[in-house]
């Protein structure tokens, strides 16, 4: 186990809708103000989608970014900002021609999944290396397509987070340091709990961080009900933690939680009843090898 562990907190996501929590964040200021609560509770890195304020809709837009991280940088918070580069990689294939498109497809090419970070260079940002079915889409990240968004991620300055949801994508990862695609030490963010990929439970979680390069730091977290058990898991077996809305709306069985921060707190309270303690912004700047933010 590690002493100090870094927590991060994903406050909205694009898969959890208002209508399933009131308090979800939807509009710039709601996320960014989730953010620094959140790391107030005790979270060293905020993950950040947008949504589009009207609708409440997953966003691409660059003008939405820019005002979330401008609030938290203005904030005085020292919180580590993680944007995501997931959207813009779904196909829906139509049924009357698979090769066409159906309504709700994001794909766009992978300079555009990365407009964001070019911009706005975060400190962190999540490099998705997984292609696989995820609802009524097919989640498409080809390795050329994830080799041009390192490079841009890469000459931003920023580090990518390697979100892996299946052996496959771990067995990826290696071959793009091999080619040097990617730098090391790696960071990887193991995602369980969605379907067809890791699965919940400890045996897949100690399975996935068997198969990380040797030199490599690396976080989990599970989805729903099994948010709280994997960061535990994830504790026990060496990794970093995290929670938040996007992943989980309950702080307990039939009970939403009011807030990010909420969730913050009660994984605070876990680490430390295992025997951690969560680390600072400051420590995990240090651990994670990031560069000083401008």
């Amino acid at each position: 186990m590690l002493d100090t562990v870094i927590l991060t907190c994903a406050v909205t996501g694009n898969i959890t809708r208002p209508d399933q929590h009131p308090g979800l964040p939807v509009t710039p200021r709601q996320i960014a103000d989730a953010a620094i609560e959140a790391a107030k509770a005790g979270a060293a890195i905020a993950h950040i989608h947008v949504r589009d304020p009207a609708t409440g809709k997953p966003s691409m837009a660059l003008e939405l970014y820019r005002e979330v991280v401008d609030r938290i940088r203005d904030s005085g918070t020292d919180l580590i900002i993680n944007l995501t580069t997931g959207p813009g990689g779904r196909f829906i294939p139509s049924e009357h021609d698979p090769k066409i498109a159906a309504p709700g497809s994001t794909l766009v090419p992978p300079e555009a999944r990365v407009e964001h970070v070019v911009a706005l260079r975060p400190e962190l940002c999540s490099l998705d290396l997984n292609t696989m079915w995820s609802g009524t889409a097919v989640v498409i990240n080809t390795p050329a397509n994830v080799a041009k968004m390192a490079k841009l991620i890469l000459d931003a300055g920023t580090k990518p987070e390697l979100e892996v949801f299946d052996s496959g994508d771990i067995h990826l990862a290696h071959q793009l340091i091999k080619d040097g695609v990617l730098p090391t030490p790696a960071l990887f963010q193991i995602v369980t709990g969605v379907r067809y990929g890791f699965a919940g439970t400890p045996q897949t979680l100690a399975y996935a961080a068997g198969l990380l390069p040797r030199d490599s730091a690396w976080a989990a977290f599970g989805i729903g009900r099994m948010e709280f058990p994997m960061l535990a898991q994830a504790f026990l077996l060496g990794g970093h933690v995290r929670v938040g809305m996007e992943d989980n709306l309950y702080l307990a069985r039939g009970k939403l939680t009011p807030s990010n921060a909420a969730l913050c707190e009660r994984a605070v309270s876990i680490i430390d009843q295992l025997g951690g303690t969560v680390a600072t912004p400051k420590q995990a700047r240090a651990m994670l090898g990031l560069r000083t933010p401008a």
